[in-house]
């Protein structure tokens, strides 16, 4: 069942993701963008790491596709109700995703991978929470310290002149 499941969710990741890059209309990309996010995090449940799927979840669905959806919707030089844009360069983009899916797979169905048996980990969550509150202080709050710079230059180009 397991097994089943995982291949379900990775075919509506994979759908979802190009119904992301092939859709003209932009609400229903993010609409789709919303499944290959979920998707992403139940991937990232089948490799046990449940650090990373409360980021996915919490990150990308809680807080991008929230502003995307809502950039979307309140664009004050919307003119219509029906937003659409056009997809330049398919065949091109089309190509090149092909090379990359052949040589990818060549390279998967080359290697010599190592099977060993697994063991369910315990949480990751409070790892990662004493790395990041130890080991790796600095560079937590220097990425603070450049988002909140990021955030305050936003907030300045987004002002109204007075």
């Amino acid at each position: 069942m397991a097994e089943f499941t995982f291949w379900l969710i990775a075919f509506i990741t994979i759908i979802s993701a190009c119904s992301v890059v092939l859709n003209n209309q932009l609400i229903y990309s993010a609409i789709s963008l919303l499944f290959t996010l979920f998707g992403v995090a139940g991937l990232y449940v089948f490799l046990w790491a449940d650090f990373m799927t409360g980021v996915q979840l919490l990150v990308y669905v809680g807080g991008i596709l929230t502003l995307i959806i809502f950039g979307i919707m309140l664009t004050n030089k919307i003119s219509s109700a029906r937003l659409s844009q056009t997809n330049m360069q398919q065949g091109i983009g089309a190509v090149v995703s092909l090379w990359l899916l052949i040589i990818i797979s060549l390279v998967i169905s080359k290697t010599p991978w190592l099977e060993v048996s697994s063991v369910e980990p315990s949480s990751t969550v409070d790892v990662v929470g004493t790395l990041l509150m130890t080991k790796y202080l600095l560079a937590f709050e220097g990425i603070s310290l450049l988002l909140l710079g990021a955030l305050i230059g936003a907030a300045v180009l987004a002002r109204k002149e007075v």
